[in-house]
């Protein structure tokens, strides 16, 4: 059986190397809060604007934290 998965954007987040366990677990958090609020809406990261739809949040939570991302084409 062959299944075929679109192709689509992601972020691909990166914690400072000196960033203790506990505050990259809280970000975590934080950011799966904000995909898991996404999908009460009916989406999913196979939307076409999940990155423009979710950038705002998780700039905030990046501000917050000081970790990196880049956005992927998967």
């Amino acid at each position: 059986m062959k299944a075929r998965i679109p192709k689509h954007r992601e972020f691909l987040i990166s914690f400072p190397e000196d960033m203790d366990q506990a505050r990259q677990d809280e970000a975590w958090g934080k950011l799966n809060q904000i995909l898991e609020d996404y999908k009460k809406e009916g989406k999913s990261v196979y939307t076409p604007t999940f990155i423009e739809d979710c950038q705002d949040k998780v700039d905030v939570l990046k501000a917050e934290y000081g970790f990196d991302y880049t956005i992927e084409l998967r």
